[in-house]
Protein backbone atom coordinates (compact mmCIF):
# COMPACT_ATOMS: atom_id res chain seq x y z
CA UNK A 1 0.00 0.00 0.00
CA UNK A 2 1.55 3.13 -1.21
CA UNK A 3 3.11 6.39 0.33
CA UNK A 4 1.84 9.45 -1.01
CA UNK A 5 4.34 12.59 -1.41
CA UNK A 6 3.07 16.31 -1.89
CA UNK A 7 4.27 19.48 -2.02
CA UNK A 8 0.88 21.24 -0.91
CA UNK A 9 -2.00 20.17 1.56
CA UNK A 10 -2.54 16.38 1.73
CA UNK A 11 -5.16 14.35 2.95
CA UNK A 12 -2.68 12.66 5.77
CA UNK A 13 -1.22 15.73 6.78
CA UNK A 14 -0.80 19.39 5.78
CA UNK A 15 2.78 20.37 3.65
CA UNK A 16 4.64 17.53 5.42
CA UNK A 17 6.27 15.71 2.32
CA UNK A 18 7.82 12.58 4.28
CA UNK A 19 5.04 12.47 6.79
CA UNK A 20 5.47 8.75 8.71
CA UNK A 21 3.05 7.85 11.26
CA UNK A 22 4.35 6.70 14.64
CA UNK A 23 2.81 3.93 16.69
CA UNK A 24 0.30 5.44 19.20
CA UNK A 25 0.20 4.08 22.28
CA UNK A 26 -2.76 1.62 22.64
CA UNK A 27 -4.74 0.71 25.87
CA UNK A 28 -3.52 -2.61 27.01
CA UNK A 29 -3.30 -4.53 30.53
CA UNK A 30 0.26 -4.98 31.70
CA UNK A 31 0.68 -8.69 30.26
CA UNK A 32 0.28 -7.28 26.76
CA UNK A 33 2.78 -5.07 27.78
CA UNK A 34 5.37 -7.71 29.06
CA UNK A 35 4.92 -9.78 25.99
CA UNK A 36 5.49 -6.48 23.63
CA UNK A 37 8.77 -5.75 25.17
CA UNK A 38 9.98 -9.16 25.18
CA UNK A 39 8.29 -9.33 21.34
CA UNK A 40 10.36 -5.74 21.14
CA UNK A 41 13.79 -8.07 22.37
CA UNK A 42 13.79 -10.93 19.69
CA UNK A 43 16.36 -9.60 16.99
CA UNK A 44 17.77 -11.67 15.26
CA UNK A 45 21.78 -12.33 14.33
CA UNK A 46 21.06 -9.55 11.19
CA UNK A 47 19.77 -6.94 13.41
CA UNK A 48 16.87 -7.28 11.65
CA UNK A 49 13.98 -7.33 14.33
CA UNK A 50 11.88 -10.64 14.16
CA UNK A 51 13.21 -11.03 10.56
CA UNK A 52 11.42 -14.90 10.56
CA UNK A 53 8.14 -13.23 10.78
CA UNK A 54 8.69 -10.75 7.98
CA UNK A 55 10.16 -14.33 5.33
CA UNK A 56 6.78 -16.20 6.92
CA UNK A 57 4.45 -12.79 6.03
CA UNK A 58 6.43 -12.76 2.51
CA UNK A 59 5.60 -16.34 2.21
CA UNK A 60 1.87 -15.82 2.74
CA UNK A 61 1.61 -12.81 0.39
CA UNK A 62 3.73 -14.90 -2.46
CA UNK A 63 1.14 -17.83 -2.20
CA UNK A 64 -1.68 -15.26 -2.12
CA UNK A 65 -0.69 -13.57 -4.79
CA UNK A 66 -0.34 -16.91 -7.16
CA UNK A 67 -4.08 -17.68 -5.74
CA UNK A 68 -5.19 -13.83 -7.18
CA UNK A 69 -3.72 -14.84 -10.25
CA UNK A 70 -5.73 -17.94 -10.89
CA UNK A 71 -9.38 -16.37 -10.16
CA UNK A 72 -9.24 -13.04 -11.21
CA UNK A 73 -11.20 -12.74 -14.04
CA UNK A 74 -13.00 -9.99 -15.73
CA UNK A 75 -16.48 -8.97 -14.77
CA UNK A 76 -15.81 -10.80 -10.96
CA UNK A 77 -17.46 -8.46 -8.27
CA UNK A 78 -14.92 -6.18 -6.78
CA UNK A 79 -16.12 -7.60 -3.41
CA UNK A 80 -15.95 -11.45 -4.33
CA UNK A 81 -12.22 -10.79 -5.28
CA UNK A 82 -11.49 -8.87 -1.82
CA UNK A 83 -13.21 -10.99 0.50
CA UNK A 84 -10.88 -14.51 -1.08
CA UNK A 85 -8.10 -12.60 -0.87
CA UNK A 86 -8.64 -11.68 2.91
CA UNK A 87 -10.09 -14.72 3.50
CA UNK A 88 -7.20 -16.40 1.95
CA UNK A 89 -4.61 -14.76 4.29
CA UNK A 90 -6.20 -15.83 7.30
CA UNK A 91 -6.73 -19.47 6.53
CA UNK A 92 -2.53 -19.50 5.58
CA UNK A 93 -2.46 -18.30 9.04
CA UNK A 94 -1.84 -14.81 8.93
CA UNK A 95 -3.88 -11.07 8.87
CA UNK A 96 -3.78 -8.65 6.41
CA UNK A 97 -1.75 -6.06 7.03
CA UNK A 98 -4.37 -3.49 5.08
CA UNK A 99 -7.70 -4.10 3.21
CA UNK A 100 -6.65 -5.77 -0.45
CA UNK A 101 -6.88 -2.66 -3.07
CA UNK A 102 -8.11 -3.02 -5.96
CA UNK A 103 -7.82 0.02 -8.01
CA UNK A 104 -9.06 0.11 -11.67
CA UNK A 105 -7.35 2.15 -14.90
CA UNK A 106 -7.09 6.03 -13.53
CA UNK A 107 -7.31 4.83 -10.32
CA UNK A 108 -3.27 4.44 -8.77
CA UNK A 109 -4.32 3.06 -5.29
CA UNK A 110 -6.35 2.67 -2.36
CA UNK A 111 -9.65 1.34 -3.54
CA UNK A 112 -11.31 -1.31 -1.62
CA UNK A 113 -14.94 -2.29 -2.02
CA UNK A 114 -17.65 -1.42 0.18
CA UNK A 115 -19.53 -4.19 2.24
CA UNK A 116 -21.94 -3.33 0.08
CA UNK A 117 -20.11 -2.72 -3.58
CA UNK A 118 -21.49 -3.73 -6.78
CA UNK A 119 -18.39 -2.92 -9.02
CA UNK A 120 -16.76 -5.60 -10.98
CA UNK A 121 -13.32 -6.08 -12.17
CA UNK A 122 -12.50 -4.05 -15.52
CA UNK A 123 -9.66 -2.46 -17.56
CA UNK A 124 -6.07 -2.87 -15.82
CA UNK A 125 -6.63 -3.91 -12.36
CA UNK A 126 -4.37 -3.31 -9.46
CA UNK A 127 -3.99 -5.67 -6.57
CA UNK A 128 -2.19 -4.68 -3.43
CA UNK A 129 -1.69 -7.27 -0.72
CA UNK A 130 -0.81 -6.59 2.27
CA UNK A 131 -0.04 -9.38 4.77
CA UNK A 132 1.40 -9.34 8.69
CA UNK A 133 2.16 -11.88 11.41
CA UNK A 134 2.31 -9.93 14.98
CA UNK A 135 2.73 -6.41 12.93
CA UNK A 136 5.40 -7.86 10.87
CA UNK A 137 4.44 -7.01 7.00
CA UNK A 138 4.46 -8.34 3.74
CA UNK A 139 3.52 -5.94 1.18
CA UNK A 140 2.97 -6.61 -2.41
CA UNK A 141 1.38 -5.91 -5.64
CA UNK A 142 0.63 -6.60 -8.99
CA UNK A 143 -1.09 -5.47 -12.55
CA UNK A 144 -3.69 -7.44 -14.23
CA UNK A 145 -4.82 -6.90 -17.49
CA UNK A 146 -8.70 -7.43 -18.25
CA UNK A 147 -9.34 -6.17 -21.65
CA UNK A 148 -6.32 -7.61 -23.84
CA UNK A 149 -5.05 -4.09 -24.30
CA UNK A 150 -1.52 -3.44 -26.02
CA UNK A 151 -1.35 -0.23 -23.72
CA UNK A 152 -2.37 -2.53 -20.76
CA UNK A 153 0.14 -5.16 -21.33
CA UNK A 154 3.14 -2.33 -22.26
CA UNK A 155 1.88 -0.60 -18.69
CA UNK A 156 2.53 -3.97 -16.75
CA UNK A 157 5.83 -4.63 -18.38
CA UNK A 158 7.15 -0.97 -17.71
CA UNK A 159 6.31 -1.10 -14.23
CA UNK A 160 7.61 -4.89 -13.42
CA UNK A 161 10.62 -4.34 -15.47
CA UNK A 162 11.44 -1.07 -13.03
CA UNK A 163 10.82 -2.94 -9.79
CA UNK A 164 13.24 -5.44 -11.32
CA UNK A 165 15.89 -2.69 -12.05
CA UNK A 166 15.37 -0.46 -8.24
CA UNK A 167 15.71 -4.45 -6.46
CA UNK A 168 18.93 -5.41 -8.38
CA UNK A 169 20.18 -1.52 -7.60
CA UNK A 170 19.04 -1.44 -3.43
CA UNK A 171 21.78 -2.09 -1.37
CA UNK A 172 22.62 -0.87 1.87
CA UNK A 173 24.13 2.59 2.10
CA UNK A 174 22.98 3.58 -1.38
CA UNK A 175 21.17 6.82 -1.58
CA UNK A 176 17.22 6.88 -2.40
CA UNK A 177 17.96 8.77 -5.46
CA UNK A 178 19.71 6.21 -7.25
CA UNK A 179 16.82 3.70 -6.71
CA UNK A 180 14.43 6.23 -7.87
CA UNK A 181 16.61 7.04 -11.05
CA UNK A 182 16.52 3.29 -11.86
CA UNK A 183 12.95 3.52 -11.58
CA UNK A 184 12.43 6.28 -13.86
CA UNK A 185 14.65 5.30 -16.92
CA UNK A 186 13.16 1.87 -17.18
CA UNK A 187 9.51 3.57 -17.17
CA UNK A 188 11.08 6.24 -19.47
CA UNK A 189 12.38 3.84 -21.87
CA UNK A 190 8.86 2.98 -22.79
CA UNK A 191 7.44 6.43 -23.47
CA UNK A 192 5.71 6.70 -20.18
CA UNK A 193 5.87 8.63 -16.62
CA UNK A 194 6.11 7.02 -13.16
CA UNK A 195 4.12 8.70 -10.43
CA UNK A 196 6.25 10.95 -8.64
CA UNK A 197 4.09 11.85 -6.29
CA UNK A 198 3.78 8.14 -4.85
CA UNK A 199 6.69 6.17 -3.56
CA UNK A 200 7.56 3.16 -1.71
CA UNK A 201 8.55 3.08 1.66
CA UNK A 202 10.53 1.10 4.60
CA UNK A 203 8.58 -1.18 7.14
CA UNK A 204 8.85 -1.55 10.86
CA UNK A 205 6.53 -3.24 13.04
CA UNK A 206 3.16 -2.44 13.22
CA UNK A 207 4.14 0.58 10.77
CA UNK A 208 3.78 0.54 7.31
CA UNK A 209 5.28 3.84 6.20
CA UNK A 210 8.39 4.18 8.59
CA UNK A 211 9.87 6.70 7.40
CA UNK A 212 12.30 6.62 4.89
CA UNK A 213 10.68 6.88 1.14
CA UNK A 214 11.56 5.10 -1.59
CA UNK A 215 10.90 7.26 -4.90
CA UNK A 216 9.72 6.49 -8.21
CA UNK A 217 12.13 9.01 -9.78
CA UNK A 218 15.41 10.90 -9.10
CA UNK A 219 14.47 12.60 -6.79
CA UNK A 220 17.87 14.50 -5.52
CA UNK A 221 18.21 13.20 -1.97
CA UNK A 222 21.62 11.28 -0.63
CA UNK A 223 19.54 9.39 2.02
CA UNK A 224 21.03 6.53 2.75
CA UNK A 225 19.28 3.04 2.63
CA UNK A 226 20.38 1.51 6.18
CA UNK A 227 19.75 -2.30 6.81
CA UNK A 228 16.00 -3.01 7.49
CA UNK A 229 12.22 -3.64 5.71
CA UNK A 230 11.45 -1.91 2.35
CA UNK A 231 8.86 -2.37 0.33
CA UNK A 232 9.58 -0.80 -3.79
CA UNK A 233 6.35 0.06 -5.93
CA UNK A 234 6.62 1.87 -9.20
CA UNK A 235 3.63 2.82 -10.83
CA UNK A 236 3.64 3.62 -14.37
CA UNK A 237 1.31 5.79 -16.71
CA UNK A 238 0.85 7.46 -20.00
CA UNK A 239 -0.62 10.31 -18.19
CA UNK A 240 1.28 13.48 -16.50
CA UNK A 241 2.85 11.47 -13.68
CA UNK A 242 0.93 12.88 -10.52
CA UNK A 243 -1.92 11.40 -8.34
CA UNK A 244 -4.47 14.23 -6.68
CA UNK A 245 -7.12 12.89 -4.15
CA UNK A 246 -10.04 11.72 -5.27
CA UNK A 247 -12.92 10.36 -2.74
CA UNK A 248 -12.74 9.24 0.63
CA UNK A 249 -11.94 5.04 0.00
CA UNK A 250 -13.51 3.78 3.23
CA UNK A 251 -9.80 2.90 4.57
CA UNK A 252 -8.84 4.03 7.56
CA UNK A 253 -6.25 4.43 10.23
CA UNK A 254 -5.84 5.20 13.78
CA UNK A 255 -4.29 8.80 13.47
CA UNK A 256 -4.56 9.73 17.45
CA UNK A 257 -6.14 8.70 20.62
CA UNK A 258 -8.82 10.62 21.89
CA UNK A 259 -12.40 10.49 23.32
CA UNK A 260 -15.74 9.62 21.42
CA UNK A 261 -18.45 10.20 23.70
CA UNK A 262 -21.07 7.59 22.23
CA UNK A 263 -20.71 4.15 24.55
CA UNK A 264 -21.29 1.87 21.06
CA UNK A 265 -18.23 3.96 19.44
CA UNK A 266 -16.14 3.56 22.01
CA UNK A 267 -17.01 -0.07 21.83
CA UNK A 268 -16.07 0.09 18.15
CA UNK A 269 -12.67 2.04 19.17
CA UNK A 270 -11.87 0.04 21.46
CA UNK A 271 -12.14 -3.11 19.01
CA UNK A 272 -10.29 -1.31 16.49
CA UNK A 273 -7.17 -0.55 18.73
CA UNK A 274 -7.25 -4.07 19.65
CA UNK A 275 -7.60 -5.28 16.23
CA UNK A 276 -6.07 -3.20 14.04
CA UNK A 277 -3.42 -1.24 16.25
CA UNK A 278 -1.74 1.29 14.15
CA UNK A 279 -2.55 -0.34 10.72
CA UNK A 280 -5.17 0.59 7.90
CA UNK A 281 -8.63 -1.34 8.45
CA UNK A 282 -11.51 -0.30 6.46
CA UNK A 283 -15.42 0.04 6.66
CA UNK A 284 -16.22 -3.42 5.12
CA UNK A 285 -14.62 -5.09 8.34
CA UNK A 286 -16.64 -3.01 10.54
CA UNK A 287 -19.97 -3.38 9.24
CA UNK A 288 -18.73 -7.22 9.14
CA UNK A 289 -18.35 -7.09 12.76
CA UNK A 290 -20.85 -4.61 14.31
CA UNK A 291 -23.40 -4.06 11.30
CA UNK A 292 -24.96 -1.01 9.82
CA UNK A 293 -24.65 0.43 13.30
CA UNK A 294 -20.84 0.04 13.44
CA UNK A 295 -20.60 2.62 10.73
CA UNK A 296 -22.35 5.19 11.93
CA UNK A 297 -19.52 4.48 15.03
CA UNK A 298 -17.02 4.55 12.23
CA UNK A 299 -17.96 8.30 11.08
CA UNK A 300 -18.50 9.66 14.60
CA UNK A 301 -14.71 8.45 15.76
CA UNK A 302 -13.80 10.01 12.13
CA UNK A 303 -15.64 13.06 12.95
CA UNK A 304 -13.42 13.03 16.65
CA UNK A 305 -10.37 13.35 14.58
CA UNK A 306 -9.14 9.85 16.04
CA UNK A 307 -9.01 8.48 12.84
CA UNK A 308 -7.48 9.02 9.23
CA UNK A 309 -9.73 8.47 6.17
CA UNK A 310 -7.65 7.38 2.89
CA UNK A 311 -8.34 9.07 -0.43
CA UNK A 312 -8.94 7.56 -3.65
CA UNK A 313 -5.50 8.50 -5.57
CA UNK A 314 -6.53 9.53 -9.06
CA UNK A 315 -3.87 9.95 -12.29
CA UNK A 316 -4.31 13.81 -12.84
CA UNK A 317 -4.65 13.79 -16.50
CA UNK A 318 -7.14 10.58 -16.16
CA UNK A 319 -4.63 8.02 -17.79
CA UNK A 320 -4.02 4.22 -16.96
CA UNK A 321 -1.67 3.29 -14.28
CA UNK A 322 -0.28 0.26 -13.36
CA UNK A 323 1.77 -0.80 -10.46
CA UNK A 324 4.20 -3.75 -9.50
CA UNK A 325 5.43 -4.21 -5.98
CA UNK A 326 8.00 -6.25 -3.85
CA UNK A 327 9.31 -6.12 0.08
CA UNK A 328 12.83 -6.58 0.28
CA UNK A 329 14.94 -7.41 3.23
CA UNK A 330 18.23 -5.13 3.42
CA UNK A 331 21.14 -6.34 5.61
CA UNK A 332 24.43 -5.84 4.97
CA UNK A 333 25.93 -8.66 2.93
CA UNK A 334 22.58 -9.50 1.22
CA UNK A 335 18.93 -8.87 0.52
CA UNK A 336 16.00 -10.93 0.59
CA UNK A 337 13.20 -10.79 -1.49
CA UNK A 338 10.15 -12.09 0.66
CA UNK A 339 7.18 -11.80 -1.50
CA UNK A 340 8.27 -13.57 -4.39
Amino acid sequence: MTEKQYGGATGRSSGNKEFALSKPKMPSDKSKEKDSSKQKAEVDNSGIENKDNYIKAGKIASEVVKYAREFIKRDMPLLEIANKIEDKIIELGAKPAFPVNLSINEVAAHDTPAFNDARTASGLLKVDIGVHIEGCIADVAFSVDLTSSEENKKLIGAAEKALANAIETIKESIAIREIGKEIEKAIKAEGLMPIINLSGHSIEPWSLHSGITIPNHDNSKEIKIEEGVYAIEPFATPGLGSVRDGKPSGIYRVEREGPVRDSFAREVLAFIYEEYQTLPFCSRWIHKKFGTRGLLALRRIEEAGILHQYPQLIEISGKKVSQAEHTIIIEKSKKTITTI
